[in-house]
């Protein structure tokens, strides 16, 4: 028997709503940064398996999709007051708590047997680990209590190239850490982007984002600082014999553009061009990986 029209219209909404808490941008950002870091891990004439490709990128991308459902699990109270993120099904009550459960539970058991399975313990455990920094030790325990959230907590954000790495490797070795690194330092001044334009969001949750513990000017030159710290970073591979100068050449125009954004940032304040920051943050660390993994095969 067919089901009526308003009935899949229904089944539609609702997968919708679950498939936001995933939050499918940043899991597609994490993914193609897994993928840089398999790719970077071969040598001349050898390639990814398509069983570690596979199997890896959908493992690392579930866990990470399991971590953001837990995310909104436990922010449903803070979200439903910040206008950013109010239209989740978590934080207006479409979603209900125990299919949120269910739902992130089911995502994390499968994506951590494909990673044991199909890729090797070593991955698996280090993408649970990244799992339960996110979940545990950055949602629960620092992003309320702490303006340093982001900093400490951008571990594991920052982990998704060295997975990718292990996946084909099974070691940990320096362009993991380095790949590693780039992530890690570039997360405060992409995130203090987007929280400089949505300070009164973050004010409202009670949240203590640092614009709102110390204060716009500070948050501001934190934003260059960092910048200009991320811009030393991109500078490892290319020191360490890791990538050429294709890559070399790539890092400095791309890290001139942030710079001169994060100099207007802490100079000449807007919110538009803080929100232009925030957006070329996300494009600066896609072409940057994506001049790492051309310059491996030239």
């Amino acid at each position: 028997m067919y089901l009526s029209a308003t009935r899949q219209q229904s089944l539609a909404r609702v997968a919708r709503q679950y498939y936001v808490l995933t939050k499918p941008r940043i899991v597609l950002l994490a993914v193609f940064c897994a993928m840089i870091g398999m790719f970077m891990a071969t040598t001349e004439g050898e390639s990814v398996s398509w069983r570690t490709l596979l199997a890896g990128t959908a493992g690392i991308g579930l866990l990470a999709a399991a971590g953001f459902v837990f995310n909104c699990f436990v922010e449903r109270g803070i979200d439903a007051v910040m206008w950013r993120t109010a239209h989740r099904g978590s934080a207006s009550g479409d979603v209900g708590n125990t299919g949120m459960v269910c739902f992130f539970l089911a995502l994390g058991v499968t994506g951590a047997l494909l990673l044991h399975l199909f890729v090797n313990p070593l991955t698996m455990v280090l993408t649970l680990a990244t799992f339960v920094g996110y979940a545990i030790v950055y949602t629960v325990l620092l992003k309320p209590r702490t303006p340093q959230n982001i900093v400490i907590g951008g571990a594991s954000g920052a982990m998704p190239p060295l997975l990718g790495w292990v996946a084909v490797t099974d070691e940990i070795t320096a362009p993991a850490v380095v790949m590693f690194l780039i992530i890690f330092v570039w997360t405060p001044p992409h995130f203090w982007a987007l929280a400089l334009y949505r300070a009164a969001d973050y004010r409202r949750s009670g949240l203590p984002m640092l614009p709102v513990t110390h204060g716009a000017a500070f948050t501001r030159l934190n934003v260059l600082l960092y910048t200009v710290l991320l811009t030393a970073v991109t500078l490892l591979p290319f020191a360490i014999g890791m990538s050429g100068r294709f890559y070399l050449a790539s890092a400095v125009v791309l890290d001139g553009i942030f710079l001169a954004l994060a100099w207007q940032v802490w100079r000449h304040y807007t919110d538009a061009i803080s929100r232009k920051t925030f957006g070329y943050s996300i494009l600066y660390l896609a072409l940057l990986f994506g001049a790492m993994l051309v310059d491996h095969y030239l």
